[in-house]
């Protein structure tokens, strides 16, 4: 179907900043995120709905957090309790009471932590299932345009590898964050309460902690954003391989295609490599200065209990307070590598949905009924890209019923007219009309009601026949599906199929013959019920015989609708109510097919090229 754009190249449009996903104009993709916290910002805001849930996360994060930072309070205690219990100065039911408190402490933490997590990761793939539907709903917002300019596996990485980064950190890291800045400030309270002298000497290593992660991390966010984007490019390379992987093995290209992967493959390695490197520096060096740390309030320590400014117990809690104040220092350190990566797929993610639809309904739009079926070009000029005209002033009318036949050579701009006529994409000059109405001023939902297509390659899902016909009308009742299968002359075939109608196919519809998927396709178009028809090249890749049953099946679909007929076959061309004769974006002969024959010009030696040995009129 894309013969047209050998002249126009697909590339992507213009970059610049626009007002959001739900605004209008020209399709314009906006700035992708300048720092973390706004994308962070952007991404909370998809929590708001459930504030209540996340008020109860924070409160029982608090409390576990709370229950495990007494923990080494009540050890030194212990400890205290056992050194007065051996130098006689208090009983076991001190000691007991110390241990009924650790194991209420920790059981009360376990349960909280556990009641968070569940809450948590319950209000997150909430928000992840409204992130994706509102990227694939946008996605359904696009032009073709927009998936021109674009390869299908980067779009697919937005969709899976970028949003399941997001959902990582969400799920698994929020609360870890919330909890480790609350087990710092916990613990940095405590220590001073317990002994600021001590408290001081703790905090010799802060510094160099805080500092650490920053600059560590201010290197892995760009690190991680070339990341994802190289990652969707091997994504891209990896599916237009498997969907061409026929081509691939006709022309014996497994090898530059394999080449091909192996330099995509090894540009994700290195930058992965250097992306990994950054985060993988701060766990290491974190445990150094911890231990550093804990050498510091042994010695220090030490000290101050031999001089008699605090106890063995003290001192003990003050260690198991080092290790958990250097732990959500690790650990934060850890987190903003993740969050780097989270928010290198979210700018990703929110670039798709910032893009704005370059085709929108205007307001007041008409809702089409049952058209007629009445179409008129009125000079039409179209560019793919700007300033290379691929229709120039194409001026035609046809009639409700009437055949059309757009024949001419490959790139001519045959199948940009009839994407034009489905508004796949805006003329630039002149109008389409519909029954007298510009498809401008027609909500797209209603005009594409009224189209139907039948493509050289029909498209079918991995879905049952029965449901692939329905596609064409979601409501049809079963019996619908068989009649528009028999007038299509496909039941014969399928109810032969291992399951009839329920048979599933494989995907693109693999297991079935291309003559066969191109019945389906057209007893979908016949459900559908379209007033205007179009079919691109319907028949152009089955045999002879095959094209006598589908051309059979056309003839019955085409009665009684306009129908556009792109095709080069000698049995859709005859029957036309028109031959419009289309050279480099210009209608150069127009008339019946006897007429542009008598004529002697350019249709005549297209047909004579091409049909010599078809010459005979056939049945």
């Amino acid at each position: 179907m894309a013969e047209d754009r050998t002249q126009s190249q697909r590339a992507p449009g213009p970059r610049m900043p626009g007002p959001g996903p739900r605004g209008h104009g020209g399709m314009m993709a906006v700035e992708r995120a300048k720092n973390v916290r706004g994308t962070l910002r952007r991404l909370i805001g998809y929590a708001a709905p459930h504030r209540a849930a996340l008020i109860a996360v924070i409160v029982l994060a608090a409390l576990a957090t709370g229950m495990a930072l007494a923990g080494p309070y009540l050890l030194g205690k212990g400890i205290d309790a056992i050194l007065r219990i051996a130098t006689g100065r208090a009983g076991m039911d001190a000691l007991l009471r110390v241990i009924l408190a650790m194991v209420g402490v920790y059981a009360v933490s376990w349960v909280a932590s556990a009641a968070q997590g569940w809450i948590m990761a319950s209000v997150v793939q909430r928000m992840m299932r409204t992130l994706r539907a509102e990227l694939f709903d946008h996605l359904q917002t696009l032009s073709l345009r927009f998936f021109d300019a674009r390869a299908s596996g980067d779009l697919m990485s937005r969709l899976t590898n970028d949003m399941d980064a997001v959902s990582r950190v969400l799920s698994q890291h929020i609360t870890q964050l919330f909890s480790g800045v609350l087990t710092l400030v916990g613990v940095l309270v405590i220590m001073f309460v317990l002994n600021p002298l001590l408290a001081l000497g703790t905090l010799v290593a802060f510094p160099l902690m805080v500092g650490l992660v920053g600059l560590v991390g201010s290197k892995t966010r760009k690190a991680f954003r070339g990341y994802q984007k190289d990652l969707g490019t091997l994504n891209g390379i990896l599916e237009e391989t498997y969907s061409g992987q026929r081509v691939v093995m006709a022309y014996g290209q497994q090898e530059a295609m394999l080449r091909k992967f192996d330099r995509a493959n090894e540009t994700v390695r290195k930058v992965g490599t250097h992306a990994m490197t950054y985060s993988l520096l701060v766990m290491p060096m974190m445990g150094i200065l911890s231990n550093a740390n804990i050498a510091i309030v042994a010695g220090l320590g030490g000290w101050m209990t031999i001089v008699g400014m605090a106890t063995v117990g003290t001192i003990a809690s003050f260690i198991g307070y080092s290790g958990r104040f250097a732990e959500p220092l690790r650990m934060l350190g850890d987190l903003y590598n993740q969050v780097q990566a989270a928010v290198a797929g979210a700018e990703r993610i929110f670039a798709i949905l910032d893009t704005v639809p370059d085709q929108t309904d205007e307001t007041g739009a008409v809702e089409a009924g049952r058209l007629e079926g009445d179409v008129a070009f009125e000079h039409v000029t179209f560019s793919y890209l700007p300033g290379v005209p691929v229709l120039k002033d194409i001026s035609f009318h046809a009639r409700p019923g009437e055949r059309i036949a757009l024949v001419g050579p490959t790139g001519a701009g045959k199948t940009t007219m009839v994407n034009v006529l489905s508004r796949f994409y805006d003329i630039d000059a002149g109008a389409v009309l519909i029954d007298g109405m510009d498809v401008r001023r027609v909500s797209r939902a209603s005009l594409r009601r009224n189209l139907g297509t039948v493509l050289q390659q029909s498209f079918l899902f991995a879905e049952s026949v029965k449901e692939n016909i329905r596609y064409g009308r979601l409501e049809a009742t079963d019996d619908d599906v068989v009649r528009a299968a028999t007038l299509a002359r496909a039941d014969g075939f399928i109810r032969h199929l291992p399951q009839g109608y329920d048979t599933v196919l494989s995907e693109r519809g693999a297991n079935i013959s291309e003559g066969q998927r191109q019945l389906i396709a057209i007893a979908r178009a016949i459900l559908a019920d379209p007033r205007i028809l179009i079919l691109d090249e319907a028949t152009s890749s089955v045999d002879t015989r095959t094209e006598v049953h589908i051309q059979e099946a056309l003839l019955e679909l085409m009665k009684g609708r306009t129908s556009f007929v792109i095709a080069h076959r000698l049995s859709t061309i005859r029957g036309a109510d028109q031959v419009i004769m289309i050279d480099e974006g210009e209608i150069v002969e127009r008339g019946s097919h006897e007429e542009l024959m008598d004529a002697h010009g350019a249709y005549h030696r297209l047909y004579m090229s091409q049909f010599r040995d078809q010459a005979a009129p056939r049945g």
